[in-house]
């Protein structure tokens, strides 16, 4: 592929981002993609035939850039407070420049709950195991509370993920506005790591 056709393939996913954020999967339209990249539909349909691959392929730039970062941190060496500590503030920092992609998520898997599956054969896809096996270590130790490892990796993921989702509710029940809510998100970025290790501490 030539730079032209890379500069064209870039535009429409650019292009498809804004509207699947705005539209959603199901809402987008191939023409209002096409509007958006500024080219017409036969051009996009030449880079991208249907729509479910166009949106494979934003789904997957975008996992492709956190999921590594994320799987790191869960399989360093650093300890369970700070694995806690990174997660939260790398996961927020990232939605934050990518908010579309919890929705986007979460509507793939009500719709294609075997598109998770298809991703999770990819490299860099985060795996638990070491991170288990630290938790029951420190929790045979004595240095944590008892607490299984998927319950307290749910409790992060729950924490980090859902204001972002939720967010019309949580400005509409807090009677908040946009760069309130965007502060509050801010404040998460080490809120939320202290509440889970604090509730975790001996």
């Amino acid at each position: 592929m030539d730079k032209k056709d890379q500069n064209t393939e870039q535009n429409i996913l650019n292009a498809a981002k804004k509207v699947f954020q705005l539209k959603g999967m199901d809402g987008a339209r191939m023409q209002e993609i096409a509007n958006e990249a500024g080219i017409n539909k036969a051009l996009l349909h030449y880079y991208f035939r249907s729509k479910q691959m166009l949106f494979d392929a934003v789904f997957k730039a975008a996992f492709e850039m956190i999921a590594p970062q994320l799987n790191e941190i869960l399989n360093d060496e650093s300890s369970i407070e700070d694995k806690i500590k990174n997660f939260t503030y790398n996961y927020i920092s990232f939605i934050i420049q990518h908010p579309y992609l919890p929705n986007f998520i979460i509507q793939e898997i009500n719709r294609n709950p075997e598109f998770i599956l298809q991703m999770k054969e990819n490299p860099g896809f985060p795996n638990l195991k070491k991170f288990k096996n630290q938790i029951n270590d420190e929790v045979k130790a004595g240095q944590i509370k008892p607490i299984k490892a998927e319950q307290l990796f749910i409790n992060i993921l729950s924490l980090n993920v859902f204001p972002f989702i939720g967010k019309p509710l949580i400005e509409a029940i807090g009677d908040i506005d946009d760069n309130q809510f965007k502060l509050l998100i801010e404040e998460r970025k080490t809120h939320v790591a202290n509440f889970i290790i604090n509730s975790i501490k001996v």
